[in-house]
């Protein structure tokens, strides 16, 4: 079983900057061996997938972050980081990280709320 924990999240103006921390209760090495995503979840909206960074650090972004959000992690640390610039309103969300492509259980999320 793998448990996540999400910080880094805030009150920011438009066109601001945040980085989100994911650690990861996970034993050993086996952290390195996992691809791991980030998702939101806006004010009434379903949650959605934005990213993931691979065994390797390869990373993939949706488009609609690309561009403003890059994810990296530490294998090291057991933790996953998404850095997120030029933030608008419509990122405001609940920001999540988990494995993927299929997630495991939920963690509580870290609030990002922007302001215009």
């Amino acid at each position: 079983q793998v448990l996540f924990v999400e910080s880094g999240g805030g009150l920011v103006q438009a066109g601001g900057s945040l980085r989100l921390s994911c650690a990861a209760a996970i034993g050993g090495d086996a952290f390195s061996f996992y691809t791991i995503g980030w998702y939101r979840q806006g004010p009434g909206q379903q949650r959605e997938f934005i990213g993931a960074v691979k065994i390797g650090g390869a990373t993939n972004l949706q488009d609609s972050v690309k561009g403003r959000f890059t994810i990296s992690r530490d294998d090291a640390k057991k933790t996953a980081y998404l850095q997120m610039r030029s933030l608008q309103p419509e990122d405001t969300a609940t920001y999540y990280c988990n494995l993927a492509p299929v997630p495991a259980s939920w963690g509580q999320g870290t609030q990002v709320t922007v302001s215009s």
